[in-house]
């Protein structure tokens, strides 16, 4: 039976006495992505952060690659392969775009499937970085300090890429280039989860898609399984459930 790269099975979760997710599962399998849909508080980043061991849940497990992480340090998990690239960014400001990659880089782990990612191959991806490289990382432009982000990310060479809400507040030319990036970094491989708003983004490089409305999965099922008709239900409070 093949180990999944991330299941989350029952899991339920708070902060403080509000109850952000309930009875949460779901599994990715490895080389695929995965599409986390739903509103604004709808639970998608407290998925992430549950996994990541930043928010321990109340009840229910978390496993990597057949591990389970539940009750472990974000340090301990990223151990592992897992890599985050959350909300705001959370670049060095004061660094250099070279200096931010380079302070990141962790080398694969053995065994690994993927060709290591160094410097020279983040710039390859993402070539207003390497026009920017010596540039201090508070100067670029947020769509730049997004792909810094990202490569930052990779830079740690994970088996498990999550990246949350990374086309939020951004032109949609620099959205197309980040996607387009992570178009190809599916091509290669690499396991990863897409937190999005954007139904159609979310489609474009997802194998399958999970929907969650107040902290509850109303949807989930292959990508190329819903109409937008049955997305937009689920978002707004109507479960659709595809043939799975």
């Amino acid at each position: 039976m093949a180990t999944s790269a991330l299941s989350l099975k029952g899991i339920d979760a708070f902060y403080g006495d509000s109850h952000v997710l309930a009875d949460v599962s779901f599994d990715l399998g490895e080389a695929r992505m995965l599409g986390l849909l739903g509103r604004n508080g709808a639970g998608k980043s407290t998925c992430m952060n549950v996994t990541m061991g930043l928010l321990p849940p109340r009840r229910g497990e978390v496993a990597v690659f057949g591990e389970q992480v539940s009750g472990l340090s974000p340090e301990m998990i990223a151990a592992r392969g897992v890599a985050l690239v959350p909300q705001g960014r959370r670049i060095f400001k004061s660094l250099t775009v070279r200096e931010n990659l380079v302070v990141a880089a962790r080398k694969p782990d053995a065994g690994s499937k993927h060709a290591p990612w160094t410097t020279d191959t983040v710039f390859g991806m993402f070539p207003r970085l390497a026009e920017r490289r010596n540039q201090i990382a508070a100067h670029l432009s947020g769509g730049e300090q997004q792909m810094l982000a990202i490569g930052r990310a990779l830079m740690a060479n994970p088996r498990l890429l999550m990246c949350d809400e990374i086309s939020l507040g951004l032109a949609p030319i620099v959205v197309k280039a980040i996607y387009d990036a992570l178009s190809a970094i599916a091509a290669g491989g690499l396991t990863a989860v897409i937190v999005e708003q954007d139904v159609g983004l979310a489609r474009l490089v997802s194998d399958r898609l999970y929907c969650l409305q107040e902290g509850r999965v109303v949807l989930s099922g292959p990508s190329d399984g819903f109409s937008r008709e049955d997305i937009s239900r689920a978002y707004f409070g109507v479960a659709a459930q595809a043939g799975r």
